[in-house]
């Protein structure tokens, strides 16, 4: 085999003759040199994933034998469906196919799904299967992107301190379920104000049952922040449902904003610790036990959410609900924001960037699949060496589009009973975020018979979800701090005391979300800790994979864990499409950007900085890492480019032979 190679000691090319040989007994490839005497050249040669190279898949590529693998695929499969399946997929998706054109959405997510988040996804399966390595060590392919890895971490750690709170918020409302009254039924509690009432129907003829006035803390009735989102006929007046999330299970009337923050909310604390102890319970001894709470936390939402549309079916309106869901509207396809809401739907509902399935992918045995989140590279570092990840990363992505269309069935149900009900628009009821599923779903079932039965189902369910995710979270945190310094967790039991280090870290600054003001810093964090943070890790994922580590190269990887290299399709959209879909989000997201703003509260200019703030000190993990790496490296600035941008099995070869492949023109052409 004739090869090319660059001497960065002579600056000139050099030739030689590449001969692969395979050692069965060591389970790897060995690179056997044959210098040209007769021309005198130093030579580097191509390693063992040249594009030539020949691998027999039958013998197992084991780079760490010690470490641990998923009991089975299903456990994995369901895991990363977990994380990817989470309540983006019943308070988001179902509001923005109303928003946006109804079944018209469908075409610009769809695009969006197929060119940008599934190809980043199966990068992800990729890169931590095939190198058995959380989202920062993973990089010893690519030194000089390490950053990208800390990025990762980091944003995955940031979104724990809120993201755990809302299931706190669902379980303080599960407790709430299971009262003699439904709490949110009607105004006569005391956190009620005279601005809640309840609509009921009599003869055709709308009453008001207004509640008990509540003295705010300023003891003037229109200083205190409006925070419901849910209003119906008249803006000064509030459902019992978002009276008892905002004056009740918040408490807002108490804080004035980020600079009256308050004291936690003991029985708010009470519900986080135990969010996170079933965290803890999940996670310290591995995929092991979280493979197995899975079975249950992802499962469970299909069963509740298959009865809840059987239910909602059956009820007065529910037809209508459904058309306003599915209504196309094709002239909204002209319209920027849709294709931008489409992009930013699709890309953080799979979760491409996180880390969490390339962590995952890490524990299986040599041939699955992935995306982009870190949070699947990590769940990926854990499969065997064959496991097939490109079947995981369709069934993936299939599962999850599929809920998030389900769930619209679900939740518009209930949007067109409240809507023929109330005698309102059905564009009064709609809402998304925390709003929909803690305000307008309670107050839907409030109504109906058995309402404490679907009720509990629901908030049930919305535990299920959360938990998947926090644990995905949580896992590329724990994973990737592990693997990289694993120099220091050799001791017995480290996994376990390094959970519990991270989960009361973690618990510790999520208690600033639970106070009376804590809805303000929630907001906050949700805007800052993984917008654009996350767009950056996964854009320098996809540029360092193609051009950096090189698409010949990766697509070997693949090849020798699953038989054969990716298809033409799957080369272009992750040099190319991937990549400047993932640019395209950023460009409109920033063009788009406007002062923060949480209901009728504006941020201070301050609060404005902690955020962007908050989103550089991940981004910068990507330059600072890069720039240490190439001071920490001995030689001219050329040859520390030459090892920094070379994967980490080739470094000795490269000191030997002073020749750098990836300084050749072909290496950035390959597709």
């Amino acid at each position: 085999m004739f090869v090319a190679g660059y001497n960065v000691k002579t600056g000139k090319h050099s030739s030689s003759t590449l001969a692969l040989t395979y050692t069965p007994k060591k389970k790897d490839l060995h690179v056997q040199l044959e210098e040209d005497e007769k021309r005198g050249f130093e030579t580097f040669a191509l390693s063992a994933s040249s594009s030539q190279a020949e691998v027999d898949i039958n013998s197992p590529r084991e780079p760490d034998d010690n470490r641990e693998t998923w009991t089975s695929n299903a456990d994995f499969l369901l895991s990363i469906i977990g994380f990817a399946v989470d309540l983006a997929n019943i308070w988001r998706f179902p509001y923005l196919c109303y928003r946006n054109g109804g079944g018209a959405f469908l075409v610009p997510y769809t695009l969006m799904l197929i060119f940008g988040a599934v190809p980043l996804f199966y990068m992800e399966l990729v890169l931590g299967q095939f190198n058995r390595q959380g989202p920062i060590s993973v990089w010893r392919i690519c030194p000089l992107f390490k950053g990208v890895g800390f990025c990762a971490v980091l944003v995955a750690f940031y979104v724990s301190f809120y993201y755990n709170v809302i299931i706190a918020w669902a379980l303080y409302f599960l407790g709430a379920s299971v009262s003699i009254d439904l709490p949110w039924m009607h105004c006569n509690n005391t956190w009620n104000t005279g601005q809640c009432w309840d609509k009921v129907s009599n003869n055709s003829n709308n009453t008001w049952n207004t509640g008990q006035c509540w003295d705010k803390v300023s003891n003037n009735s229109n200083s205190s922040t409006s925070f419901n989102e849910t209003v119906y006929g008249s803006s000064n007046k509030y459902t019992p449902a978002a009276e008892f999330f905002a004056r009740k299970v918040l408490e807002v009337q108490f804080s004035e904003g980020l600079q009256q923050m308050g004291y936690p909310k003991w029985q708010l604390v009470i519900c986080l610790l135990i969010v996170y102890s079933m965290l803890y319970i999940s996670l310290f001894k591995g995929v092991k036990s979280s493979g197995k709470v899975v079975w249950v936390t992802a499962t469970m939402p299909y069963v509740v959410l298959s009865i809840l549309l059987v239910r909602g079916l059956m009820l007065p309106g529910a037809l209508k609900g459904i058309s306003y869901y599915l209504k196309p509207e094709l002239s909204k396809l002209r319209e920027t924001r849709v294709w931008v809401d489409a992009a930013v739907q699709i890309f953080y509902s799979v979760g491409a960037g996180f880390g969490v399935h390339l962590s995952y992918a890490s524990y299986n045995t040599f041939h699955s699949v992935g995306a982009g989140f870190g949070v699947h590279l990590s769940y990926a570092s854990y499969n065997t060496f064959h496991n097939n990840c490109w079947r995981d990363c369709l069934v993936t992505t299939a599962v999850n589009c599929f809920t998030s269309f389900f769930s619209g069935f679900v939740i518009f149900t209930y949007l067109g009973f409240m809507s023929h009900k109330q005698q309102v628009p059905i564009s009064s009821v709609a809402a998304e975020g925390p709003g929909l599923v803690f305000q307008v779903y309670p107050e839907a079932v409030a109504t109906l018979p058995g309402s404490h039965v679907w009720s509990v189902l629901f908030f049930f369910m919305l535990i299920m979800l959360g938990l998947d995710s926090a644990m995905g979270g949580l896992e590329c945190v724990i994973t990737g701090l592990m693997d990289e310094f694993s120099v220091f967790f050799k001791w017995k039991n480290s996994r376990e005391v390094f959970t519990l280090v991270v989960i009361i870290m973690s618990f510790s600054v999520a208690l600033i979300n639970v106070t009376p003001g804590g809805i303000y810093m929630f907001h906050l964090f949700d805007t800052y800790s993984a917008g654009i943070s996350l767009l950056c890790s996964a854009l320098f994922e996809a540029i360092a994979v193609s051009w950096f580590y090189g698409l010949d190269k990766f697509t070997q990887d693949v090849k020798s864990m699953l038989g054969s290299r990716p298809g033409l399709y799957w080369r272009i959209c992750w040099k190319f499409i991937s990549p400047c879909f993932i640019i395209g989000v950023v460009t409109f997201g920033l063009i788009y950007h406007e002062p923060l703003k949480y209901i009728d509260y504006s941020y201070p200019n301050w609060a404005e900085w902690v955020g962007w703030s908050l989103a550089l000190s991940s981004i910068l993990m990507i330059p600072i890492v890069a720039i240490v790496q190439l001071v920490g490296t001995p030689g001219t600035l050329k040859e520390r480019i030459a090892v920094n941008i070379s994967p980490v099995e080739e470094h000795e070869q490269l000191r030997e032979t002073r020749l750098v492949s990836r300084f050749q023109a072909k290496h950035w052409l390959f597709v």
